[in-house]
């Protein structure tokens, strides 16, 4: 898997590409249907993902960022899984917004991934203020050297696939809505960080993943982690900013039920399995225990349920 960050960019080989472009947060299942067409144009053609960072809406209201689903080192192991070979994941900000769709083509397409094909949703828009529609976007193909493949959206038996429902879907805590946006469990995989050891000092010792901000997620779940000496492993998690302790960073906190080693520096990967309840202030630290407690008790009948 290559990540490209900016231009002139390294390749692999002298392949061109067949690029989908996207946010691909998530890489849900209408996100798959414009990856499998890419992928399926190797291995004449090299399968390549264009996305962005920060989300192009997050940068228009910063006050409003959009709820993230994944971070990059998952989006780009799901990314491999499905056969992609290159992901492009390039800033986006004030100057790149303010592109003509011309010079985007140009630039991006096909000096900076030297693009033999590109595919994109039916209402794909690109450019300055989105000026550019698909039928631009052939347009400039015949120009600058590359075929334009569109992939209409999804719609199947449980309603339309699309990144907006499927944080939906996360926020209130619906795993079995967002699995079938998904076709997978929702994952979160990251390396384990210090923390404040709270948890410890109250019978809770806990693993602790840095979380995309603000998650789409948050909440006391039910889980199963893999990491080194770890398959499955039953657990119940926090997934928020630690109201009760004014805390400010979103983390992702792992409790393993019946396990007590250092798991500093390793990676986790975090599986959920059940929503339990949103997170809330308590007014002690008493009571917040006591919650916990019942939490985890919640959490292990979850889990006896759903193996």
């Amino acid at each position: 898997m290559i990540l490209i960050r900016h231009f002139p960019a390294a390749h692999a080989d002298d392949r061109p590409a067949a690029v989908a472009i996207g946010n691909f947060d998530g890489l849900h299942r209408g996100h798959q249907a414009l990856v499998a067409r890419a992928v399926a144009c190797a291995p004449e053609l090299r399968p390549t993902l264009l996305c962005f960072e920060p989300l192009p809406l997050s940068l228009f209201r910063p006050d409003q960022p959009v709820p993230r689903v994944m971070k990059l080192r998952d989006r780009l192991r799901v990314a491999e899984s499905l056969g992609i070979e290159a992901v492009a994941q390039l800033r986006f900000d004030r100057a790149f917004a303010s592109q003509s769709p011309e010079a985007f083509v140009k630039r991006v397409l096909a000096e900076g991934l030297r693009a033999g094909r590109v595919v994109v949703g039916e209402d794909f828009r690109f450019g300055h203020r989105a000026a550019g529609d698909v039928a631009e976007l052939r347009q400039l193909g015949e120009r600058f050297g590359f075929e334009v493949e569109t992939v209409a959206e999804i719609i199947d038996p449980i309603g339309r696939i699309s990144s907006t429902r499927l944080r939906q879907a996360l926020a209130d805590g619906d795993l079995a809505l967002a699995e079938a946006l998904l076709g997978r469990r929702y994952t979160i995989s990251g390396r384990v960080i210090r923390g404040q050891q709270l948890g410890r000092s109250l019978g809770f010792p806990t693993a602790n993943l840095r979380v995309a901000e603000p998650p789409a997620l948050s909440g006391i779940l039910a889980a199963r982690v893999d990491g080194p000496g770890l398959e499955r492993h039953p657990a119940v998690v926090s997934l928020g900013r630690q109201p009760t302790v004014a805390g400010r960073n979103w983390l992702l906190e792992v409790h393993l039920f019946d396990f007590d080693r250092s798991l500093y520096g390793h990676h986790l990967t975090v599986e959920f399995a059940g929503f339990i309840r949103h997170e809330r202030h308590f007014d002690t630290l008493a009571a917040m225990t006591t919650q916990m407690h019942k939490d985890a008790g919640q959490a292990r009948e979850i889990l006896r349920i759903t193996e």
